[in-house]
């Protein structure tokens, strides 16, 4: 029987795809793929698009379309099986991206390119494949070379293993809980999903998880101060030398070995530290530059974070008897001042954002903003019954396709992110269509019942639709620079952050939210609250995401490759610095960062507060002409989602807002003052 990995597929075989596909596929088509590249490297016409461009990104499609679904299924659907298959082939994988990395007759047909004779997209694409050459070592002296790719092997061996020791460790540990007075003050709907949990591994009464909805119930509801302190510690110590599973998946050590392998690649590339590497393909141009937006942000909001903890702990003594308040109560006490000061709770909101009505408030969001309908699409195999497929239409035609995937279980990675299924480009047999993947971790539906999601769950909806539309409306049909491909990484946040933005304008609101009882739309007394606390602890949390950005930055821009006990030096300086809540000393946060040691946010975590600068006042605009305003959204949709990366981030911004941007709307918006 045909390997199924080895047919071409418009979409990804999930009905088809085992586990025993992967390795057999994976080894034939670096092979082949690679075998291909060599013929193509050694032709002695002069390069041109249509003999060696296109060619080579047809070259590199297929195997790309074999490794989309495994990467996929490996963060949906782990499995003992998958994870030894996707953890071979995944080495397969890296040692071929770092040899085409270090091609040198391939390196060679690029610079032979008459770059003048290309149209912008591909000009940019041979722009960023140079740039990419020279971060793969491709300068480098044949010993540093192969030192270069050993590199580059171990990094990615390394980054895989980091978060398996993650999901192992949030799913390694639970509480079963038998008395229902343990978990008094949670809202029912958590109830009922702990409960399920319960059930799913045949226990009675309910089972407390690591995974990100049960930690968040209890830490934010749990009147049994005793519970949140168990709960939060094994939270923050997971894959580390501390708390309940101290050493079991100790992600310490990989931490030294992945900064010290960074370092030596810095230092092969003739870079400082792996900060100045990792902005070669940044908007950002500097570490200074970097540094200096990070201080700014700080010294506009700590000042006000310092107050909100004040009011906190003034609260916590007089109102609620907490002689100190400690890292466990935070969360606790802050929705219990939510409540008292705005008589308004996640909880209250809830009942008014049904996930099915959310999702077709979202379609009806980007309907008036960018003219895109959503059909479902029954007849596209998918890989749980959680998953659906939609087909993205505009002007009668499909133009793009989604997988959608909300809920959390069991063999899912936590968090919620958009990966690439198939990018758009032009094939021999017409336009290939960009495909997107959307993964949430949101409380499952409870039998008959539809899931319901707070409002913290919707604008993270809304947040990786932002990155899905970026890459599925994208109008650039050279793959290299086509939707989020070749983005400036500190940028690819603007679509995602700006769409956030509809989930707090009374306007959308009043079709994204339905009753789930009623069909009734948030009451406006309720959305008037709901408006009123949006800025509650603002500066608290503008500064944790500070305290993760600096630390990142700050770590990675140490030139000698440090020990553990120096990264949580630095981790605590950074604190000293911003942070103005209780820590406890057995936090390892840096444990479970999959962002900067696994996740290619190394020496980039800042992107998210940059790009919420390049958000808001990108959505200033519309503020200014119409939240809807139609000229407005084909503007965004012409200079920013649909150009890809096809141009410069700042290119493109000032093409759409006129100029620059400026900090002013962001700290407009979440009401932090100067």
């Amino acid at each position: 029987m045909t390997n199924v990995l080895l047919q071409p597929n418009r979409l990804p075989p999930f009905d088809a795809l085992t586990a025993a596909d992967v390795v057999p596929a994976i080894k034939q088509l670096t092979q082949e793929t690679l075998a291909a590249i060599d013929a193509l490297a050694a032709d002695p016409q002069s390069p041109t698009a249509a003999n060696f461009l296109q060619p080579l990104e047809a070259i590199h499609d297929r195997l790309s379309q074999a490794w989309s679904p495994i990467g996929h299924l490996a963060h949906v659907m782990d499995t003992p099986a998958l994870r030894e298959a996707y953890k071979e082939a995944l080495a397969m994988i890296s040692e071929f991206h770092t040899t085409v990395g270090q091609h040198q007759a391939l390196f060679t047909r690029y610079t032979a390119l008459d770059v003048a004779a290309l149209d912008g997209p591909q000009a940019k694409a041979v722009k960023n494949a140079l740039l990419s050459f020279r971060l793969s070592g491709i300068d480098l002296p044949q010993k540093a070379r192969e030192r270069f790719a050993e590199i580059a092997l171990a990094l990615s061996e390394l980054g895989n293993q980091f978060q398996d020791n993650v999901l192992d460790a949030t799913q390694g540990w639970t509480i079963n809980i038998t008395d229902e007075a343990a978990l008094d003050g949670l809202p029912e709907s958590a109830m009922t999903q702990l409960a399920n949990a319960a059930k799913a591994r045949d226990l009675k009464g309910w089972l407390v998880t690591l995974d990100a909805p049960a930690y968040i119930a209890i830490m934010t509801y749990a009147n049994d101060r005793a519970l949140r302190q168990q709960v939060a510690t094994a939270f923050v110590t997971r894959a580390s030398d501390q708390g309940p599973q101290a050493g079991q998946w100790d992600n310490g050590p990989l931490i030294e070995r992945i900064l010290a392998l960074k370092a030596e690649q810095a230092a092969l590339l003739g870079y400082q530290n792996y900060a100045e590497v990792s902005l070669a393909e940044k908007m950002a141009h500097s570490t200074d530059q970097v540094l200096g937006f990070l201080h700014e942000l700080a010294d506009r909001s700590v000042p006000q974070a310092k107050q909100e903890v004040a009011e906190l702990i003034a609260f916590a003594q007089d109102e609620l008897g907490l002689a100190e308040l400690a890292a466990w109560d935070l969360a606790w006490v802050g929705e219990q001042l939510r409540e008292r000061r705005y008589a308004v709770s996640q909880e209250m909101i809830r009942p008014y954002f049904p996930a099915p009505q959310a999702l077709k408030g979202l379609f009806e969001v980007c309907h008036r903003l960018f003219g895109i309908h959503f059909e479902a699409n029954h007849s596209v195999a998918t890989y749980h019954a959680d998953a659906q497929y939609f087909d993205v239409i505009r002007d009668g035609q499909t133009i793009a396709g989604c997988y959608v995937d909300l809920y959390a279980r069991i063999g899912k990675r936590g968090g919620a992110w958009m990966d690439v299924c198939r990018t758009k480009r032009d094939t021999a047999t017409g336009p290939q269509l960009p495909v997107a993947y959307l993964n949430c971790n949101f409380s499952a539906p409870d039998g008959d019942k539809p899931a319901l999601l707070t409002h913290d769950d919707l604008t993270t909806l809304f947040h990786e639709f932002g990155h899905g539309l970026h890459h599925m409306l994208t109008q650039i049909s050279v793959a290299d620079v086509s939707g989020i491909s070749g983005v400036a990484w500190d940028a690819v946040e603007l679509p995602s952050q700006f769409m956030e933005n509809y989930c707090w304008q009374p306007e959308s609101l009043a079709f994204i939210s339905g009753h789930v009882d009623t069909g009734a739309p948030l009451p406006k007394a309720l959305l008037d609250k709901m408006l009123a606390a949006k800025n509650f602890q603002s500066a608290m949390h503008s500064v944790r995401q500070l305290e993760f950005g600096l630390f990142d930055f700050e770590l990675h821009s140490l030139t000698a490759a440090p020990t553990i006990a120096e990264v949580r030096a630095t981790l605590a300086a950074v604190r000293k610095r911003v942070c103005v809540v209780p820590v406890i000393a057995e936090n390892r946060f840096e444990n479970g960062f999959s962002h900067i040691f696994a996740g290619g946010y190394a020496a980039g975590y800042y992107s998210y507060k940059w790009a919420e600068v390049l958000s808001a006042d990108a959505f200033s605009l519309f503020e200014e002409q119409g939240i809807f305003d139609p000229a407005t959204g084909k503007a965004f949709y012409d200079e920013i989602l649909s150009q890809g990366g096809s141009k410069d981030a700042m290119e493109l911004f000032v093409a759409f807002r006129g100029r620059e941007p400026k900090v002013d709307a962001l700290l407009r918006h979440t009401g932090i003052g100067g």
